[in-house]
């Protein structure tokens, strides 16, 4: 096809319609080699990246909530250390031994 409309270029004196025509079959041509290398050009593989993309989704989630959980834990650490400073400054933790 590519060849065809080249020809037809070279016999018109290449005009804009023809020139563009050119770039969108070399364009498409393109992506499906690329697609192709990739494993990717066959009937099932609308399916896969579906599926990598949602396993992406969940990816992203579950270190999304992992990342609040740490920082939850060290905000309760945190507050529980204070809260033990406090209470050697008053002078509580003599009371706690009676």
């Amino acid at each position: 096809m590519i060849a065809q409309l080249v020809a037809q270029a070279e016999a018109e004196g290449a005009g804009l319609v023809t020139l563009r025509a050119i770039t969108e079959e070399a364009s498409a041509a393109g992506a499906e080699r690329a697609l192709a290398r990739l494993g990717l050009g066959d009937e099932g593989a609308v399916g896969d990246v579906r599926e990598l993309r949602e396993l992406l989704s969940a990816w992203r989630d579950a270190k999304k909530s992992a990342v609040r959980a740490v920082i939850g834990w060290v905000a309760r650490v945190a507050f529980a250390l204070v809260l033990i400073g406090i209470a050697f400054q008053a002078g509580l933790t003599g009371k706690l031994g009676q």
